[in-house]
């Protein structure tokens, strides 16, 4: 028979794993997707507002580089899942707290995972469409806009995702106050951003807005999982 000590010691140590995992999973994530940028950025990705002509020599001449950043992509985007799911279960073990914004950090987050799949498969399309390709067609040019919609039309989500799992993990217990805030200000960055997606998809300097918001989510994913980690 097993002592309540050794009973009570069980759902203790599986929290502990649990909440490691959860870290580990948000700290690799960030650094997928600061790696996934830097190789965008190295190689002079072109932004939604660049010529057409522009897209498709870049495409044409980097598929190695949209390789490496589309395997980054499917390697981040199940730790996404992985965090927000287990984010939501480690919520519920601590008494319930913060569960309903840890729902919707989870429904945002799976919905936002569809998109960046979205984003992310046009972008593979249009890398192994200019192999046959002298100048852009109709076609790559529709791709393209799709492209950029969708990456538009992700930043809500985005916000959605961070908002939710930042008041999720302060009112559990799991963050500081100053974790909250910086997930709320990078949350808000990122929805008013989504506002104005047919602008951004055009190629609208209002994508800087978003962009700093995902960078405070991203300091905010970090900082969370080193403490869930350490905890």
């Amino acid at each position: 028979m097993r002592s309540p000590q050794n009973t009570a010691a069980t759902p203790a140590r599986s929290w502990f794993v649990r909440g490691r995992l959860v870290g580990a999973a948000a700290i690799v994530f960030v650094v997928s997707v600061v790696m996934e940028n830097a190789v965008l950025a190295v190689t002079g990705a072109p932004t939604f507002d660049a010529p057409i002509d522009e897209v498709l020599a870049y495409y044409a001449a980097n598929r190695d580089s949209v390789a490496i950043a589309s395997g980054l992509v499917a390697l981040y985007l199940p730790l996404l899942l992985v965090f927000v799911t287990g984010l939501h279960g480690l919520v519920e073990r601590r008494g319930g707290a913060g569960t309903d914004w840890s729902r919707l950090a989870l429904a945002a987050g799976a919905t936002l995972s569809a998109i960046f799949v979205l984003v992310n498969v046009l972008q593979i399309g249009l890398a192994l469409s200019t192999g046959g390709l002298a100048e852009p067609t109709p076609a790559f040019g529709l791709v393209w806009q799709i492209h950029a919609a969708a990456f538009a039309l992700a930043l809500p989500m985005l916000g959605t995702t961070c908002i939710g799992s930042a008041l999720a993990a302060h009112a559990s217990g799991l963050t500081p106050a100053w974790q909250r805030l910086l997930g709320m200000v990078g949350g808000s960055l990122l929805l008013a951003a989504g506002l104005g997606n047919l602008a951004i998809a055009d190629g609208s300097p209002l994508i800087f807005v978003g962009l700093l918001g995902f960078a405070a989510w991203l300091v905010w994913l970090l900082a969370t999982g080193v403490r869930l980690v350490r905890s």
